[in-house]
């Protein structure tokens, strides 16, 4: 099989996980009743990403967020094409995640919680949801950039310093937008579950606020003169 196929189905495959755990725990804590919480929506999203990096950062980089590939795209360090499947490829990961997510819990409980998709809290106008977005998103893009993707970074913690980054962004910002910082987070949910409020939001805000960590993080953290 060509390697590239391969790192489009381990993206697939991780988006896959970060949906069904991460929106699960969603539609889990409205059957228990609020249970589990903030706390245990952060931690379920960020053990869903650690693990997926764990398993997969070694054959695809472990992306599992459109704006994480932009960003790995405008700083030179994948190719168009690679981009676009793995684009796709975490796309179709996450909307297979939806729907199974449809198909396993009663219809009662997924539309209470609907389907874990990610929406603006009440008084949250859209501004205000990208600017969260994109700052969460920073956040996120940096450590990726920081650890995975740091020639002389830790790489060895790298996933589990990305997964708690994702556990306390939604701890932050879950409340005010549900904290996706990944379009394909947004993007699963909504298609199977027909939640599409304020979509933009979540393509907007992750895809600016990612490109603008990737470039600093590249070109001003990392890049060295001849002299340094």
């Amino acid at each position: 099989m060509p390697q590239l196929a391969r790192q489009a189905i381990a993206e697939g495959i991780a988006t896959f996980v970060l949906i069904f755990i991460g929106a699960g725990s969603i539609i889990a804590n409205s059957i228990t009743g609020g249970a589990s919480g903030l706390i245990g929506i952060a931690l379920a999203h960020g053990l869903a990403i650690f693990t997926g990096v764990a398993a997969t950062g070694h054959l695809s980089g472990g992306h599992i967020n459109p704006a994480v590939t932009i960003g790995f795209l405008i700083t030179r360090r994948i190719s168009l094409v690679t981009a676009v499947v793995y684009v796709i490829a975490q796309l179709a990961g996450a909307a297979i995640g939806g729907f199974l997510l449809r198909a396993v819990f009663p219809e009662s409980a997924w539309q209470v919680a609907h389907l874990g998709a990610t929406e603006l809290g009440t008084g949250v106008a859209f501004g205000t949801g990208v600017l969260v977005e994109a700052v969460l998103t920073f956040i996120l893009v940096f450590v990726i950039f920081q650890t995975a993707g740091h020639s002389e970074g830790p790489k060895a913690i790298a996933p589990l310093a990305i997964g708690l980054t994702v556990a306390l962004d939604i701890l932050a910002g879950g409340p005010l937008t549900g904290a996706a910082m990944n379009p394909a987070r947004a993007f699963g949910p909504a298609l199977a579950g027909g939640y599409w409020s304020d979509h933009l939001v979540y393509w907007i805000g992750p895809v600016t606020g990612g490109a603008v960590a990737a470039l600093v993080a590249h070109f001003v953290l990392q890049t060295r003169s001849p002299s340094s």
